[in-house]
């Protein structure tokens, strides 16, 4: 099921010719950067990055290629999202942007290109303060990403770039308050959104623009397959993601994720096996998160397939990477614990069975239904 979406390159046909004014919109700068940006998504982080700092020597003054910079950086926290080892780095790449935009901005309050840097980039850091919990910060920088989203809208020219914010403003301005609750205070300061207006400009991007579209593609597959419920569409995302970009684990695990969903387990399982050869080779980005995901897959298929010994070999795994990236109260985790506890009372070792499933309990907050499974089978089974 491979669903074109975009260029298979990074082209530039989609683009009419443009006025001087905006860097974003340059065609020869756009074709000399494809390289680069390419590198990017495909974790070839250093080509990237070189790619980065000969704009930045050629434009020392424009905040394009400190965003990308900081894009950069971003992936790398994008893999594994509990380790903050690149938090700092970004966020001053995301300051210095801020800083150039700015200077732009002050010079000529009409410069939309200049409002599309300040609230991409304070967009940027609000999603990482939101990922470390730190509201406060989150907020401030979610309001100033929208006051510069506002000032950046209603040009054509700047289109399809500029839609990415506009979308996603759409897009969660209605699904935060539905999720968090406790979080309408701060929505309540935005204007109202629309959640099939979010959808449908996110398609546009993810069609038609040139820095914005994998951002876009990354943000689509994600609804799609758990808010929009539609596994479908966003496997062929992630299809188109995987072979565009090979070498990146997020997408690559998002893949096996999105067959392992769909029901195409063996394909998820040949997946996995590789994700767990490129970590033990050591390629840039595959690491205990992947492995977690990896491992489930292959465990579940080997215990689907009648293999009770193999499935045992990837559970304990799947606990192994779990432990390393201090991931055990995810869903992967707990399942592998409830499997290993079932295959324990099996093989009537009663104490390893419940040793399992007290770990279930350990880890999972009461609701999960995990906890219950594992109190269940505790009370059924006598352990």
């Amino acid at each position: 099921m491979h669903q074109s979406f975009g260029q298979e390159e990074l082209t530039l046909d989609n683009f009419e010719p443009s006025g001087p004014a905006y860097l974003l919109l340059d065609k020869g700068l756009q074709f000399r950067i494809t390289d680069a940006v390419n590198s990017l998504y495909n974790f070839d982080f250093a080509t990237a990055e070189r790619g980065f700092r000969v704009m930045e020597y050629q434009y020392p003054d424009h905040p394009l290629p400190y965003f990308l910079m900081g894009l950069s950086t971003w992936w790398k926290i994008a893999v594994d999202l509990e380790n903050k080892r690149y938090d700092e780095v970004f966020i001053k790449q995301m300051d210095r942007t801020i800083e150039k935009a700015e200077k732009l901005y002050k010079k000529d309050p009409t410069n939309k290109e200049a409002a599309f840097f300040l609230s991409g980039a304070y967009g940027f850091q609000g999603r990482l303060y939101s990922e470390r919990r730190s509201w406060t910060k989150a907020t401030f920088a979610g309001k100033n990403a929208m006051k510069y989203l506002n000032l950046s809208k209603g040009d054509d020219e700047l289109n399809p770039e500029l839609l990415l914010g506009d979308a996603l403003f759409n897009y969660f301005s209605v699904w935060i308050p539905e999720n968090y609750p406790l979080l309408k205070p701060v929505v309540a300061f935005f204007p109202k959104g629309d959640k099939d207006l979010g959808l449908k400009q996110l398609e546009d991007v993810a069609q038609n623009a040139f820095y914005a579209r994998v951002e876009a593609q990354y943000f689509l597959f994600r609804l799609y397959a758990s808010e929009e419920k539609q596994p479908y569409k966003a496997l062929a995302i992630t299809d188109y993601l995987y072979n565009k970009f090979p070498n990146n684990p997020y997408f690559h695990r998002s893949h096996a994720r999105h067959l392992y969903a769909v029901g195409r387990i063996a394909e998820a399982k040949d997946m996995s096996l590789e994700i767990l050869r490129r970590i033990e080779a050591g390629w840039t980005g595959y690491e205990s998160n992947a492995g977690r995901y990896a491992a489930f897959y292959i465990a579940q298929y080997n215990e689907r397939t009648g293999d009770k010994s193999e499935a045992k070999k990837y559970y304990l795994k799947t606990l192994s990477y779990g432990e390393e990236s201090e991931s055990q109260e995810s869903g992967y985790y707990l399942y592998s614990l409830i499997a290993l506890g079932k295959m324990a009372n099996e093989e009537k070792d009663k104490k390893k069975a419940k040793d399992y499933f007290n770990k279930v309990k350990k880890y999972a907050k009461r609701k999960h239904p995990a906890h219950k499974e594992a109190r269940d089978y505790i009370k059924k089974n006598k352990l």
